[in-house]
């Protein structure tokens, strides 16, 4: 038999001083302890301009159709930027003839402008679109995590 044993049939019962023991540890491990992972002040603001987002009320709303805005602003003047300095070259071979005589390579210079160089010039108005338009977007979600 054990210093723990009782009568027989009866549960085992630790000594007083034991027990006193065993309850001073289950104590310290069961005391509540608060974990702050990172500053709550700012989180709840981020939280509730998502749930903004998420649920299209109407500041999410604003916050999608101002991105929209930016965007198509930068679309459109990459693209009537384009389109002027693409339609512009045939106005200028008509009023300096001088310029459409020009050859070079035995190929007259408005032939090589209007068939040559569109194509360098729409990859690169692409890629600076696509440039900005991911900044912008960038810049939405700092905005909206702030």
């Amino acid at each position: 038999m054990t210093k723990h044993s009782g009568p027989p049939g009866q549960p085992d019962q630790p000594q007083p001083a034991e027990r006193d023991a065993w309850l001073s540890v289950s104590a310290r491990k069961n005391r509540r302890r608060r974990v702050v992972l990172a500053d709550p002040r700012g989180r709840g603001r981020v939280l509730r301009t998502i749930i903004e987002l998420e649920e299209q009320t109407s500041v999410g709303e604003k916050l999608i159709r101002d991105l929209i805005r930016t965007q198509l602003r930068t679309g459109l003047a990459l693209g009537g930027g384009t389109l002027l300095l693409l339609a512009s070259l045939p106005l200028v071979f008509y009023l300096l003839p001088w310029v459409a005589e020009v050859e070079l390579v035995g190929v007259r210079l408005p032939w090589l402008l209007l068939g040559l160089l569109p194509f360098p010039l729409c990859y690169g108005v692409g890629y600076a679109y696509r440039r900005l338009a991911e900044r912008h977007e960038h810049d939405f979600v700092s905005s909206v995590d702030r």
